[in-house]
């Protein structure tokens, strides 16, 4: 395949920015708004003008929106946390028969390379100082302090409470953090990304999504060329990628459930990992007794994973191998700091079946096999919760927070009514929002016309800047450093009628750009 060189990527009055560590050699970039004057007449006639200071972003465009960088065409973006990985003394190369056109690496045999690792042995990583330089985007400047430092960012690493996912092998991806007490990220679901005519399509798709400010990519579910298309999402993607490795496993058993096994499954994982994959979404917590549970409902058993693997069961009259093997599974994942999403096969596929004994029962196992991934090092995320009225959010949050012991919880919403169909996503947002302001960490994947039809461009855009609405609105609630600096400087903007102001501060000021364009007036859109 070949990609379009130097693709860019540019948002309205603004210029990236690098903020360098004081620990480690890291430059974080982010994005500023560069403000117009406000100019005001006093009684006597005199103009007088006072400078605005610039509005400092987080940024997930990467490279893309840095004039002074080129993507290259043949290897993809620039890998900057490779020298940060090549010095770490416990790896190793991988096997070249295994390796792709690029270095790989892994543990030594017997270590641990992941951020959890090094948080409990009190190191502050690279990628500590990067978050902590990220998730406070220069707060400092506008007279705020901030409880975000490189070692608060261990200790909650430590803690458990947060992730960094970062995969050895995805030296490309920026490093980011999920937890409650950072801000709320946004997730896209690229199940059908690469239904695109072409891959360099689908590529300016991904960079579009980060754009608009897409935190962490899902890899497609299925595809005709399941590992190419991972390795081609990884050489080009600035944030971190995740899968769920049973479709593949299942596309290399060809397509037989009945085919499927550990050692298919375990191989999926290596290949993967070695491909760089952050997070892995696993089903290890479905248990074969849990089943029976599902029987009463009204949508049955509604994700997919969860179907094949309470398929497998049935047909093999044998435990989830991937609670079997939960333990080897952790070794693999250690080799290559993959964060693990203890995924969520028994979620409710209807509001009438949610928070109910099944999906109850796998959640509490997942806090025994959470407990069990921490100690082999292994970062977690918590998947759910699927279809979830909003009168039963806080029970679930709560249930959640006290049986994973506050690992980060990532929700496709949850969808909070069943009849939204071609809404799906705005279904979702109303869940997120409220789920977010209670503690999820990483939010989104629901796209309109979900249930309809695949997805186009203005849907997933429409999805993300949705999400992103939901998780600031989150985050100015839980009283983030500097979460409202940019709401307000709107509004300043706005008294002061600095139109354009109001409108680069806006969360998507194309649009609003391209509405004024196709005939809206402007005195009229901003009465």
């Amino acid at each position: 395949m070949t990609i379009k060189k130097n693709r860019k990527i540019a948002y309205p009055a603004s210029e990236k920015l690098y903020v360098p560590g004081t620990i480690n050699k890291v430059l974080v970039g982010m994005r500023r708004i560069n403000l117009t004057d406000t100019e005001t007449v006093d009684a006597e006639g005199v103009r007088h003008i006072k400078k605005n200071n610039p509005v400092v972003l987080y940024d997930t465009s990467g490279p893309y929106s840095d004039p002074l960088i080129e993507t290259d065409d043949s290897s993809g973006i620039p890998r900057i946390r490779e020298e940060w990985c090549s010095r770490r003394k416990d790896i190793r190369l991988c096997d070249p028969a295994a390796s792709s056109d690029f270095t790989t690496y892994k543990a030594k045999e017997g270590k641990a390379i992941t951020q959890l690792y090094y948080a409990k042995k009190r190191i502050v990583t690279p990628e500590m100082e990067y978050v902590a330089i990220r998730e406070n985007q220069q707060v400092e400047a506008l007279g705020l302090k901030s409880y975000i430092t490189p070692d608060f960012v261990r200790k909650e690493v430590a803690a458990g409470r947060a992730v960094i996912p970062a995969n050895i092998n995805h030296p490309e991806a920026e490093p980011m953090i999920i937890g409650r007490k950072f801000r709320v990220k946004v997730n896209t679901n690229l199940q059908d990304l690469f239904s695109f005519k072409n891959k360099e399509e689908g590529i300016g798709q991904m960079i579009l999504n980060c754009k608009w400010g897409s935190d962490t990519f899902m890899c497609p579910f299925q595809a005709e060329d399941i590992a190419g298309t991972h390795h081609t999402l990884l050489r080009y993607s600035p944030i971190p990628v995740g899968s769920v490795p049973l479709f593949q496993a299942l596309d290399k058993a060809g397509g037989s459930v009945e085919e499927l096994n550990w050692e298919i499954y375990r191989d999926t994982l290596i290949e993967q990992a070695e491909q760089g994959i952050d997070f892995f979404v696993i089903h290890a917590a479905m248990l074969r007794s849990y089943i029976d549970m599902t029987f009463p409902r009204l949508t049955g058993i509604a994700s997919r994973a969860g179907a094949i693997i309470a398929r497998w069961v049935k047909i093999q009259n044998q435990e989830n191998f991937l609670y079997t093997h939960f333990d080897e599974i952790c070794e693999l994942l250690r080799a290559y700091d993959v964060t693990l999403v203890i995924g969520d096969g028994l979620r409710s596929g209807s509001i009438y079946d949610a928070n109910d004994r099944a999906q109850f029962a796998e959640l509490h196992t997942k806090g025994q096999l959470t407990r069990i991934a921490w100690e082999h090092f292994v970062q977690v995320m918590i998947e759910g919760p699927g279809f979830l009225p909003i009168n039963k959010i806080s029970e679930n949050i709560k249930e959640q927070q006290y049986a994973c012991q506050h690992a980060p919880y990532f929700t496709y919403g949850p969808i909070t009514t069943d009849i939204g169909h071609g809404y799906d996503h705005i279904t979702s947002v109303i869940g997120a929002t409220q789920m977010a302001w209670q503690g999820a960490a990483l939010i989104g994947g629901v796209i309109p016309r979900e249930f309809i039809a695949g997805p186009n461009k203005e849907d997933y855009r429409n999805s993300i800047i949705s999400y992103k609405l939901a998780a600031h609105a989150a985050d100015i609630a839980k009283g983030h450093p500097g979460a409202q600096a940019r709401d307000n400087a709107l509004c300043k903007a706005f008294v002061e009628k600095r139109r354009k102001d109001e409108i680069n501060l806006s969360i998507d000021p194309e649009r609003v750009n391209q509405s004024l364009k196709n005939g809206i007036r402007e005195n009229q859109w901003y009465l």
